[in-house]
């Protein structure tokens, strides 16, 4: 039987209106292209990565619970460091699947009964800061399904299998999309569902609430809010940490 999820209106919240909200982080990545570093685990700053991006979501007034999803290995450290930084809104470290849809999938079923709202995150950006939070959370609460993204800078060729230039891709509407995707419960359930039948292997959320034919809407991102990927990517962290947002 085919899934379907219908959302044809904004919703109209009354003010002051809270919609409960679990954040998803997830870590359970295994860093290929860090050379043997562990990214979550190491320092930016005076703390690890995974500490900066769990108190992002601390610091958040508009998120009620925080799930850590990381690898088995992980967990005891993980769980040593929340209590070491009192990140009190963690309610579970959550082992991991073998992919990031698996490891998604994994972290909604461990959400509150009371949440509304699923913000998914990658614990390897570590410097969300809170006006992208704040702007990403009040529009998926409005709208069921939004992330943010900035704009793509560099020019984009498309190719083909022999690296020779096909296309260049006009840049203008292009984004790159950021975490947290922050989505109805209900609607990323579904998503997540149809994409696990159809067996799409999935990098993105947004690309499974875009498989059911529904609509996400992009809010600013930021620069700051970078992936760490490489050690480069630490570096420029580093970078980024010295400066006011």
């Amino acid at each position: 039987m085919g899934i379907t999820f219908s959302w044809s209106h904004r919703r109209r919240l009354k003010p002051g209106e809270h919609l409960w909200c679990s954040a998803i982080i997830v870590a359970a990545g295994s860093a290929t292209r860090m050379g043997g570093i562990d990214k979550i685990m190491t320092n930016l700053g005076d703390r690890p990565v995974i500490v900066h991006s769990v108190q992002a979501f601390q610091q958040c007034p508009l998120v009620d619970e925080i799930i850590v999803v990381t690898r088995e290995e992980l967990m005891e450290d993980i769980n040593q460091l929340v209590q070491q930084w009192s990140c009190t809104k963690v309610s579970r470290i959550v082992r991991g699947g073998s992919n990031r849809m698996e490891s998604v999938t994994i972290g909604l079923s461990r959400v509150d009964q009371k949440a509304r709202l699923v913000a998914i995150h990658d614990g390897a950006r570590p410097l969300v800061s809170q006006k992208v939070l704040e702007q990403v959370l009040t529009t998926a609460a409005e709208t069921a399904a939004a992330a943010p993204a900035i704009p793509v800078k560099d020019t984009i060729k498309r190719v083909d299998n022999r690296e020779l230039i096909l296309e260049t891709v006009p840049r203008e509407a292009l984004r790159a999309v950021q975490t947290p995707q922050v989505f109805d419960r209900d609607l990323i359930a579904a998503a997540l569902q149809k994409a696990k039948e159809g067996g799409q292997p999935l990098t993105d959320d947004c690309a499974a609430v875009e498989a059911l034919g529904m609509k996400v809407t992009l809010t600013p991102g930021s620069e700051r809010n970078l992936k760490i990927t490489t050690p480069v990517d630490l570096a420029i962290g580093e970078a980024l940490l010295c400066q006011q947002d």
